[in-house]
């Protein structure tokens, strides 16, 4: 296949606010974000008014706008990051780009700052090739191509359904690692996209992502929430639970999931002790999540994301849910998500 051409205004930039005031963040992000416009959620349990640098072309969704359109029992179920999924549900485009509010732009190894925006688009917009792996990375990439011995029927690839970017200084760590490492710091930039190959998981990560929401839009989804779920990245696994659900739909599907390239710079924000004593539970419970998703095969009657999230929910419920009942709580919410999807892609 070749490369798709994506235009801005089939892009909407989705950002969660967990704190009231974006300004600093918005205007470290006016040069690239002014071009797109912005969904921003409220996260339900913040407090204030956003406050909202102007310039920017934006929508916003608070509290009340959530329990108007998903009724007050359902509004639990965007709090936290997990406000982010209200956008994907709202959004009417066809590409979503979605970036924590507690990062900035990077800067490559040349001191240039890093558009993410534009690479994300260009991990979409260029085939994927996950059932073969290039040992050059990306080949699709500038400088790139395929290797000696690589198949020539696998070379048009496939489309690319989901971005996963990458953070400078505070990674993505878990708070085991960062609580035993709590100087450790992420200073490697490393030039490279790789397609993930079919059927390897991976941990999404949430926090600098991007996806074609017309392909995989349903599977990214607001189900799996921890007991004692915080505020912080590294004290919620919604994310990486939703990596695993949309990284077996694409594998049925036949998409691909690319990861690398873009770059983030994200702040320091939390603190890694306290928060292991809210996803410890979350640690534990992937010792079972992981096995469960590698050894997932969906029938041939699933045919869209949809369809894909509603086999998945019932066997999280079959088998995971014996286990520990937040594996039950977490298949209905996959098929509530499911309905709620269908519903509001009806109203538009």
């Amino acid at each position: 296949m070749s490369q798709v051409s994506i235009r801005d205004d089939e892009v909407d930039i989705v950002i969660a606010a967990i704190g009231p005031d974006l300004t600093s963040f918005l205007e470290e992000w006016r040069a690239i974000f002014s071009r797109f416009h912005l969904i921003i959620i409220k996260d339900p349990d913040v407090k204030g008014e956003l406050k909202i640098p102007g310039g920017f072309n934006y929508d916003t969704y608070t509290k009340a706008d959530i329990q108007q359109i998903i009724g007050p029992s359902n509004a639990a179920t965007f709090s936290g990051y997990s406000c982010r999924y209200f956008g994907y549900l709202l959004s009417k485009k066809k590409y979503i780009i979605s970036i924590d509010d507690d990062c900035i732009p990077a800067k490559d190894t040349k001191g240039i700052q890093v558009d993410a925006i534009a690479q994300h688009i260009n991990n979409l917009s260029t085939p994927a090739t996950p059932f073969f792996f290039n040992t050059l990375y990306d080949p699709f990439c500038k400088g790139a191509d395929f290797v000696r011995g690589y198949p020539f029927s696998l070379r048009s690839g496939v489309s690319c359904a989901l971005s996963c970017g990458l953070w400078l200084n505070l990674a993505d760590l878990d708070a085991p690692t960062q609580a035993l490492k709590p100087e450790l710091r992420n200073t490697r930039y490393v030039d490279a996209v790789l397609t993930v190959p079919a059927r390897a998981m991976m941990p999404l990560s949430g926090i600098n992502i991007a996806f074609d929401r017309e392909l995989v839009g349903p599977a990214l989804l607001p189900s799996f929430k921890l007991a004692k779920e915080g505020k912080f990245r590294w004290e919620t696994v919604e994310d990486v639970w939703t990596g695993m659900c949309v990284k077996v739909v694409c594998d049925h599907l036949g998409y691909g999931v690319k990861t690398g390239l873009p770059y983030v710079w994200r702040k320091e924000r939390g603190d890694a002790i306290e928060s292991l004593k809210k996803e410890w539970e979350g640690v534990k419970l992937m010792e079972e999540v992981v096995p469960f998703f590698q050894s997932m095969k969906l029938t041939p009657a699933a045919k869209t994301a949809e369809d894909c999230v509603i086999e998945i929910a019932a066997a999280v419920k079959e088998q995971l849910g014996r286990i520990d009942p937040v594996f039950t709580r977490a298949a209905d919410s996959m098929v509530e998500w499911v309905q709620l999807w269908k519903t509001v892609k009806t109203r538009t």
